[in-house]
């Protein structure tokens, strides 16, 4: 099913609901509640790699967690910039090789595992390994304080502030990017922490709860949204409470916050994400954008010359990398 709305109306569409009046309240003070003294450890990996320095980081999230993140470094008498790198939902990060991409071209790379997903990051000193599903909604019913994606975002917030303060950091030059529920965490690393200055966001994630209620249950990322009423709520007496709940996780809501420039990735065809939850993203940032359209594409790779256009922008290249190998 592909969304119904015309795309004439996505290019002026806000989304269903508006944040919440307390939402950077919110977001503001449980920033101030963490602890600036972060509890990490950065151990170097000897990869036997001349070029690079590579470093396996773990830290302390919220309500127990423990944070896991791959990290690798072009080694350089200077500071270097860093790309903060997030993968889609019920996944882990990339491995060491593919991310190589990023140093060689003189950047260096963070790559987090979100908690309970599928890789090293501990849902709870309770919970090893994978936790999904259910995670989009969890701790909806009990109330904002309690939701499984607010202490995922803090993690990312932390995650910024502990390389940011890295001596062979360039703090000026932090960058977000990812796809899916990585595209989402791009935009919350910009939307909680100001160090990050530019973000690519391809079909992001977690966007307008409404309207993903209205277009129905069309994809295995948001089934729980909906077997949640289906099993326990099946008039939907407490939909605007759940719907109140999760506007404070609400990346849509989250884009006012953002002071960076964005650039946001979307397929027209994309029947996870819906194209119109997009552009509710979009047409809420106030920050420089641009949002590039791909009309044949899904909720899918996009191999055909996007990687090396996001690597283009991130680096600060003009070198289409695709076309000088042909």
């Amino acid at each position: 099913m592909q969304d119904t709305m015309p795309l004439k109306d996505m290019e002026t569409y806000t989304g269903r609901n508006d944040p919440p009046k307390d939402f950077d309240e919110f977001w503001d003070n449980n920033i101030k509640k963490l602890s600036t003294t972060y509890k990490y450890q950065l151990v170097p990996q000897d990869f036997n790699l001349p070029m690079v320095n590579c470093f396996e980081l773990t830290f302390e999230g919220t309500n127990g967690a423990s944070i896991y993140a791959k990290c690798i470094f072009p080694k350089s008498d200077s500071t270097v910039p860093v790309v903060f790198n997030f993968h889609g939902y019920m996944g882990q990060s990339s491995d060491w090789s593919a991310l190589l991409q990023f140093p060689a071209a003189g950047l260096g790379i963070v790559a987090m595992d979100t908690r309970g997903q599928s890789g090293k990051s501990t849902d709870s000193k309770v919970f090893r390994g994978n936790t999904v599903k259910g995670q989009v909604i969890r701790g909806s019913i009990e109330g904002k304080d309690n939701l499984f994606f607010k202490d995922v975002y803090l993690d990312v917030y932390q995650l910024v502030e502990i390389i940011s303060e890295q001596s062979f950091v360039d703090e000026n030059k932090l960058y977000s990017y990812g796809g899916s529920q990585g595209g989402a965490l791009s935009l919350v690393a910009a939307a909680l922490n100001s160090k990050i200055t530019s973000t690519v966001a391809i079909y992001p994630f977690l966007s307008d709860f409404k309207r993903i209620l209205e277009l129905g249950d069309q994809s295995e990322p948001y089934d729980e949204f909906f077997r949640y009423f289906k099993f326990s709520d099946p008039f939907h007496r407490t939909e605007q409470e759940i719907l109140n709940t999760l506007s404070y996780i609400d990346i849509k809501n989250m884009a006012h916050r953002i002071k960076g420039n964005v650039k946001l990735i979307t397929g027209l065809e994309d029947n996870v994400c819906f194209p119109s939850t997009q552009f509710a993203i979009y047409n809420r940032l106030n920050c420089q954008k641009e949002h590039l359209i791909m009309p044949e594409y899904g909720h899918e790779d996009m191999h055909v010359h996007v990687d090396d256009y996001v690597m283009n922008w991130l680096s600060g290249s003009t070198i289409n990398i695709r076309t000088q190998m042909h």
